[in-house]
């Protein structure tokens, strides 16, 4: 079901994105960290292929020269596999990691650790088979998946067969010379060739799926109108939100009205006796906030300021006397004003391209 028809018309809020963040629910596409660990393992593979086969050569001489002679039972035995094992595994593993770690930083911008996605929770133990069915399969996301593995597999078998195709009568050729290592050699290098070239597909493939990773968390992260006024309230009440408040406060009172006009979103007017300047910072607040204001010669000067930055202008009489009658410099805009502050909002440019 679309948001909208939820009720959830409105899009998410900072506050609630840094919370979901916190909880380890961010935007963000399996199939890039797949694709990325699937590319560097393959190239490392390539890259070490000789010390690989050199390795795994000795050991399999070791075993057979020594089995005749010594108990299988040796402990000479198991020393001797595990020291070739880790060095032909390690850097694979070490490489798979690096590169699922990379991955996920690149997508979410940063390190995110949290216990929440793994917290024991019965609902989770509890089989949910409609439910289960209803997401994976009968749904526009669950078909999407479905229709995205099955394009995987044809990539995969036609790119398989263009390379095997070009290089058949090649391979053909050197088996009938009974050239065994070299046949090895033809194949491993097919192999490569299909597995490095299938990675950077599904690489480039990636990215989209990613954005619409992105697009869907959106629309699960979008909230309703009485979910926005609530999470006003509970702001007021987080001790970090207000001393932000606080701390903005003792800024813009320490300012000079210059520059505080200069860095704001818009000035409110009444059209000489009143002004008002706003600014919005969804980092601080989930409400434009009031940066400053005037009355008559400080009320020309703050339009000519804003004139003189390129801030917008506008009029609108009993707004500007509302805000600047009730709200102080430093508060954020009280709820009765929110919507009408939202239309002038979403007038701004600057504003219309965030949306977009």
């Amino acid at each position: 079901m679309a948001a909208e028809d939820e009720g959830r018309t409105e899009q998410p809020s900072e506050y609630k994105l840094e919370k979901a963040r916190k909880e380890g629910r961010v935007a963000k596409s399996q199939e890039i960290s797949g694709a990325l660990v699937l590319l560097l393992c393959v190239v490392t593979i390539v890259f070490l292929s000789r010390f690989i086969f050199s390795e795994i050569i000795t050991i399999f001489k070791f075993f057979f020269t020594q089995c005749s002679t010594y108990d299988v039972k040796n402990p000479a035995f198991l020393p001797a596999f595990f020291d070739v094992f880790i060095k032909c595994v390690l850097p694979l593993g070490l490489i798979s990691a690096v590169a699922a770690v990379a991955g996920n930083i690149i997508q979410t911008r940063g390190f995110i650790f949290s216990l929440k996605p793994i917290e024991p929770k019965f609902s989770k133990i509890v089989p949910k088979f409609g439910e289960y069915f209803k997401k994976t399969i009968f749904s526009a996301k669950g078909l999407f998946n479905v229709a995205k593995s099955i394009g995987k597999v044809a990539v995969i078998c036609f790119v398989g067969y263009l390379y095997i195709k070009k290089d058949l009568f090649v391979l053909i050729d050197i088996i009938d010379n009974g050239n065994v290592a070299g046949a090895l050699g033809q194949v491993a290098r097919m192999a490569a060739q299909i597995l490095i070239t299938v990675a950077v597909i599904f690489l480039a493939i990636s990215i989209p799926d990613y954005f619409i990773a992105r697009h869907d968390f959106m629309e699960e992260m979008k909230m309703t109108k009485q979910e926005v006024k609530e999470e006003y309230k509970e702001m007021e009440g987080d001790p970090e939100v207000k001393a932000k408040l606080q701390q903005m406060q003792r800024q813009l009172l320490s300012q000079n009205v210059r520059k505080a006009v200069s860095e704001s979103d818009v000035v409110i007017a009444n059209p000489t006796h009143f002004a008002v300047a706003l600014k919005y910072d969804n980092t601080v607040a989930s409400s434009p906030m009031v940066y400053a204001k005037g009355e008559d010669n400080k009320a020309l000067a703050i339009r000519r300021i804003a004139e003189e930055n390129s801030i917008p202008v506008v009029e609108d009489r009993p707004m500007a006397r509302e805000l600047y009658t009730n709200v102080e410099v430093g508060d954020i805009i009280p709820d009765i004003y929110l919507s009408l502050i939202a239309q002038i909002y979403t007038h701004l440019d600057k504003f219309k391209n965030l949306r977009n």
